[in-house]
């Protein structure tokens, strides 16, 4: 999926993010898990996984992959979300492929944008069947059930939410950076093998002018593993990972959302810190032994984990409200 940066290698200044606000909050000691922090349903959400599973392997432009595209539309628009489709046809290393983009709108008081967003699409491999049961069926899964808990709110959020889910994250060769593609705009400079669905969606709103709505973006990547360890993840905003992981000990989750550093230096945010949106990678690949491998199988993911993540965003999106009307453009 994507390469593992060494913790000690760099601070996070250094990396690029385009946060202003490098304070860390004070961190609270961990409370033990309240009875329910949220309505999200870990039960539910883990439905969703299975149902992925079930539709077997799921690389981009793969019919399995559609079928699955399919059942989430179908969900999102149950919970009464505006959705729409972005289709559109990047050559990859093997060849052009037809991916597409999902997006559930949740309208809000103001028109400015918080993006919550999954991949959903799973790695090709020839060698043996891999169904991604962490990677990426648990985010997909728990963004579905996000979605639906903030759809059934009785108050309008402060901000409008878009859940978007990315096509194309996973690259077609081996590894994040074998490949690369021809870039007619700037043929010296070859376009990378992965992230495509969050590269045309940033794009996208470049060419529309409507990246300056955008806030904040929370990425979920890989994070149902039953023995949930998510780290403070180097290449994101400073300012999102200390709302998050206080959120997290403030409903009793930090002996999951834990400070040892994650250190992973590219996924479907980083197109958004390129664009200047302050962006947040929820992962666990450090600790995640099943990793693009044979055995990231549905035993691997738990309703707990799926909950306990699930309930942390929730939560958290009050105080990241609160702080994004604090700040002036």
């Amino acid at each position: 999926m994507f390469t593992i940066a060494l913790a000690l290698l760099l601070p996070l200044s250094l990396l690029g993010c385009p946060s202003n606000s490098n304070k860390p909050i004070d961190m609270a000691p961990a409370n033990s898990p309240a009875k329910s922090a949220s309505d999200f349903d870990g039960n539910r959400a883990f439905e969703h996984v299975r149902k992925q599973v079930e539709f077997g392997p799921r690389p981009a432009g793969s019919a399995e992959l559609e079928k699955t595209r399919g059942y989430i539309v179908d969900q999102l628009k149950s919970y009464g979300l505006n959705v729409t489709n972005d289709e559109f046809h990047p050559m990859t290393p093997q060849g052009e492929k037809k991916m597409v983009n999902v997006t559930a709108e949740l309208p809000g008081e103001s028109s400015d944008v918080i993006i919550l967003s999954s991949h959903y699409d799973t790695k090709y491999f020839k060698e043996f069947k891999f169904v991604g049961a962490n990677d990426a069926g648990s985010s997909t899964g728990a963004l579905m059930e996000i979605a639906r808990v903030l759809a059934a709110q009785k108050t309008k959020p402060k901000f409008t939410y878009w859940f978007v889910f990315f096509d194309g994250e996973e690259a077609f060769c081996t590894e994040w950076e074998d490949c690369h593609n021809p870039n007619p705009a700037d043929p010296k400079n070859e376009l990378p093998d992965n992230t495509y669905g969050s590269r045309h969606y940033v794009s996208q709103l470049v060419a529309k002018d409507q990246l300056k709505r955008v806030r904040a973006m929370i990425l979920l990547d890989m994070m149902g593993y039953k023995e949930l360890q998510i780290g403070r993840p180097e290449l994101s905003a400073r300012w999102l990972v200390d709302v998050v992981w206080q959120a997290a000990r403030d409903a009793g989750y930090g002996s999951q959302f834990v400070n040892a550093r994650e250190g992973v230096d590219d996924d479907d945010h980083k197109p958004f810190l390129r664009a200047g949106v302050d962006a947040l990678d929820i992962i666990q690949l450090a600790t995640y032994p099943y990793w693009h491998t044979k055995d990231d199988t549905l035993d691997k993911v738990s309703a707990k984990s799926l909950k306990i993540v699930g309930d942390t965003v929730i939560a958290s999106m009050p105080k990241i409200e609160e702080r994004l009307q604090s700040r002036s453009r």
